[in-house]
C-alpha cells in the first residue's frame, strides 16, 4: 500500500478524492489546496494524496525520484506519446488498492474521484477509465492519455460516461498543449464526455483553475 497524506474536510467523510502528484513531487504537493476547495461548498471529503514510489527516471539521467513510471527521451514527442507500460500498469494497480481501501472505510466507489497532475493525471486517466465500478469522476490536470492504443480493449463500461475534468496550460513547456488536445480528441472519439479547460499558464495550476475544480467537485459529489 502506498504511503499517503490524508486530509478530511469534515468528520466521517462519505466521499474521497485520490489525487496523484507529478514527477519528482510527493503527496504534499497539492495538500495546500484543500482548505480553498473545502470552502467551495463540496461535501465532507477525505483527500488522499499518495506518494509515488522512488525509482530512477531515464530522462533525468537516471536520478532516483518519486515517479509513477519511467520517462525516456522521446516519450513526450509526436502523436505516439509512448509511456513505460510496465510502470503505468504497476501504478494503476497501486491506485486500485487505494480505491479498495476507501471502500473498506465505507466510501462507495461512486463517491470517489481520481485526480492527478502531469504523470499523476496520466495515472488517473489510466486507472479511472479501466476501473470496473463507476467512479464519481476523473480529474486530469496538465497531462495526457497514456497507453491510448489499449483503451478500446480495456475500457470499463461502468465508467464510459464518467465525468472527466481535463485542464491544461496554453504555455506548458513540459507537456505541450497540442499533446493534451490530441488526448482530448482521443477521448472524444472514444465516446467520453470531457469538460475541457485551458488557462494562460505553464506547467502549473492557477487560481481560476482551482475555482473551476471546486465547482466541478461540488457537482460530481453532490
Amino acid at each position: 500500500m502506498l504511503e499517503t497524506v490524508e486530509i478530511e474536510t469534515a468528520p466521517r467523510p462519505a466521499a474521497a478524492v485520490i489525487w496523484m502528484h507529478g514527477l519528482g513531487a510527493d503527496g504534499n504537493d497539492f495538500a495546500p489546496l484543500v482548505p480553498e476547495l473545502a470552502h467551495s461548498g463540496i461535501p465532507a471529503v477525505r483527500f488522499v494524496f499518495p506518494h509515488a514510489p522512488m525509482q530512477p527516471v531515464t530522462i533525468n539521467n537516471g536520478y532516483v525520484m518519486r515517479a509513477w513510471y519511467d520517462v525516456s527521451f522521446g516519450d513526450l514527442e509526436g502523436k505516439a506519446k509512448r509511456a513505460d507500460e510496465r510502470g503505468v500498469r504497476a501504478s494503476q494497480a497501486a491506485i486500485e488498492a487505494l480505491i479498495a481501501r476507501e471502500n473498506q472505510r465505507g466510501v462507495a466507489t461512486r463517491r470517489i474521484v481520481l485526480a492527478g497532475f502531469s504523470q499523476g493525471g496520466a495515472i488517473a486517466l489510466q486507472t479511472g477509465l479501466r476501473h470496473g465500478e463507476r467512479l464519481a469522476g476523473v480529474m486530469a490536470l496538465s497531462t495526457y492519455l497514456p497507453l491510448a492504443d489499449s483503451l478500446a480493449a480495456e475500457a470499463s463500461a461502468a465508467n464510459h460516461d464518467v465525468p472527466i475534468f481535463y485542464a491544461h496550460g496554453t504555455y506548458d513547456p513540459v507537456i505541450p498543449l497540442a499533446m493534451a488536445m490530441i488526448s482530448h480528441a482521443q477521448l472524444h472519439e472514444a465516446g467520453y464526455t470531457v469538460e475541457w479547460h485551458q488557462y494562460p499558464m505553464q506547467h502549473s495550476v492557477c487560481v481560476e483553475e482551482v475555482a473551476d475544480i471546486g465547482a466541478w467537485l461540488r457537482a460530481v459529489l453532490a
